[in-house]
């Protein structure tokens, strides 16, 4: 049995200041992970974050190739072992790639040029192709915004495969759950979790409580609604949380007319109905047509 991982408190603060200091920077300006046993997307972390330590045990094995495939290959890297700071190998993340991580291990990872910034609505062609038919990105990036995800909330996203995977880059230390009732789509939104290396999304193939009751409860469910299964799936969510919100995503207008009626039965209130239209024309100054999806946010009564 792999040996359990657990780093102290004073264990990391020990660490960062060792690095801190061997570095000559500010701990203020260095990015602190711990993966040990626990959902981080640790791709969207150094993506964002010119200095990063990871605190790092056999949980993600394969987490530097992940790095590597990810196109972090030349970044800067320092690789300790220990719970207590010691002398750290300087190399490549490349270098490293074919390892396995086990026992106690910190990693810390530099990349001067990198934005600190997170930049939502990426190009569809950065998803696994499949039988998924994406959003358009410019689309996506307004959907990411209404969510309004911090770096440690838990939501839950059905048939929404690209905007799982954004979810999981803000949310990086908190846990997306993405349901998919589809075969082929939700063998493509395993193929995209493992391209992103996206650790914190926890796939499931249909949204019960069963299903739900051994995950992080959801704060926020985003649904791209099918008629059959909305008001089953509304129901079974307030039992998970009360509180849940809801935002709903549509492009018919049967369950635009329905999901006021479907809510206020269900003793949710309908706060905003947005419509997204984007216009654009290509290359070649032919018009693009692109779906007009309708939102609508929904909150639970306050009492």
């Amino acid at each position: 049995m792999a040996e359990k991982v657990q780093f102290t408190n004073s264990q990391m603060l020990k660490w960062m200041e060792y690095v801190a200091d061997m570095q000559g920077v500010s701990a203020e300006k260095i990015k602190m992970l711990n993966t040990c046993s626990k959902r981080r997307n640790v791709l969207a972390t150094i993506a964002t974050h010119k200095r990063v330590l990871i605190f790092a045990d056999s949980t993600y094995p394969n987490m530097l190739y992940k790095c590597w495939e990810a196109g972090y290959g030349d970044y800067e890297m320092y690789f300790g072992k220990g719970y207590e700071p010691s002398e750290m190998k300087h190399c490549k993340v490349s270098d490293m790639m074919d390892g396995n991580l086990e026992g106690p291990t910190v990693i810390y990872i530099v990349n001067e040029n990198t934005r600190e910034s997170m930049i939502f609505g990426m190009k569809n062609d950065n998803f696994s192709s499949g039988m998924v038919k994406y959003v358009g990105h410019e689309i996506r990036a307004v959907i990411m915004n209404k969510l309004e995800m911090d770096v440690r909330d838990t939501v839950l996203l059905a048939n929404a495969e690209s905007i799982a995977v954004e979810a999981s880059m803000v949310a990086y230390e908190g846990v997306v759950i993405a349901a998919e009732r589809d075969a082929g789509s939700l063998r493509t939104m395993e193929e995209n979790a493992s391209k992103f290396g996206t650790h914190n999304i926890e796939i499931i193939p249909e949204i019960t409580v069963e299903a739900l009751e051994k995950l992080p409860t959801p704060r926020l469910a985003f649904i791209v609604a099918q008629e059959s299964t909305i008001e089953n799936d509304i129901v079974t969510l307030l039992k998970v949380n009360p509180k849940i919100k809801f935002i709903i995503y549509t492009l018919e207008l049967d369950i635009l007319a329905d999901i006021k009626y479907l809510m206020k039965k269900h003793g949710v209130d309908v706060t905003e109905v947005m419509q997204i239209a984007v216009s654009k024309v290509d290359k070649n100054g032919v018009f693009v047509a692109q779906p007009a999806p309708w939102m609508i946010t929904c909150e639970v009564k306050e009492k």
